[in-house]
């Protein structure tokens, strides 16, 4: 969410250099503070933060969110009214990597439970889509089609359709295990059957923590034998307080 709202700041800079429709250049204006506000929420119910003060850092980073964007703007207005692209090329790029990145843990969890999505709102995630879909298609009908953000919008938009389809197909999957967890009584991550298929899920965060410890174990272990087989023999040892004393 952080992210998100971080991508709002060059993606609203993008917005207004090119200058898009209006539409276009208030959606990441608001994309910005709501996504903001949902990470205040992550702060306030996730981590027990105190309320006063997940709203107070949020006002304080979306008064520096206004005022990066509004520099920008006018840092990169003179130049590109010259000619120059390739500063609003680059801030566009920014924004594209800053917001596909938010995207990026969402494989990694689903390979940990097997297809499921957990955590999102299937009503916010068909609104977001909604709001990529018809981006994109404002973009269609101007003038000149943005490559860029055309590509970014039809990406935002296969994720997220990516992400419905792999959660319908475990439910199909698991609708059985559902069925007889209901029957007993129980929800799915109660249910013994469902703990053990879930069990059989990729968490690639702690294979990868395995590799790591496996190869610091070894290299541990390694310098442990080399330096046992480099101590001396007690009798080769000549304490230096006694000369030609023997031990």
């Amino acid at each position: 969410m952080l992210l998100w709202s971080i991508s709002g700041v060059p993606f609203g800079v993008y917005a207004i250099a090119q200058q898009f429709n209006i539409p276009l250049i208030v959606q990441p204006q608001c994309f910005c503070v709501l996504c903001g506000v949902s990470w205040a929420q992550c702060l306030i119910y996730g981590r027990k933060w105190r309320t006063w003060t997940a709203s107070l850092l949020l006002l304080v980073l979306l008064a520096i969110f206004a005022g990066t964007e509004a520099g920008l703007v006018f840092a990169i207005r003179p130049p590109y009214s010259r000619g120059l692209d390739w500063p609003v090329l680059l801030v566009g790029i920014i924004a594209f990597l800053t917001l596909i990145s938010g995207y990026m843990p969402i494989p990694f969890e689903l390979l940990k439970r097997r297809g499921r999505v957990v955590g999102i709102d299937f009503i916010f995630l068909a609104i977001d889509w909604n709001g990529a879909f018809f981006s994109l298609m404002a973009l269609v009908t101007q003038h000149e089609f943005d490559v860029l953000f055309g590509t970014m919008y039809a990406l935002c938009c296969a994720i997220e359709m990516s992400m419905v389809a792999s959660h319908l197909t475990w439910r199909l999957r698991t609708r059985g295990i559902r069925k007889r967890a209901k029957e007993s009584g129980k929800t799915f991550e109660e249910f013994e059957e469902g703990i053990e298929w879930q069990a059989k899920g990729i968490d690639l965060g702690k294979l990868l923590k395995r590799l790591t410890a496996g190869k610091t174990c070894e290299g541990t272990s390694g310098a442990a034998s080399v330096d046992v087989e480099a101590l001396p023999i007690p009798e080769e040892v000549t304490p230096k307080t006694v000369p030609d004393a023997a031990v």
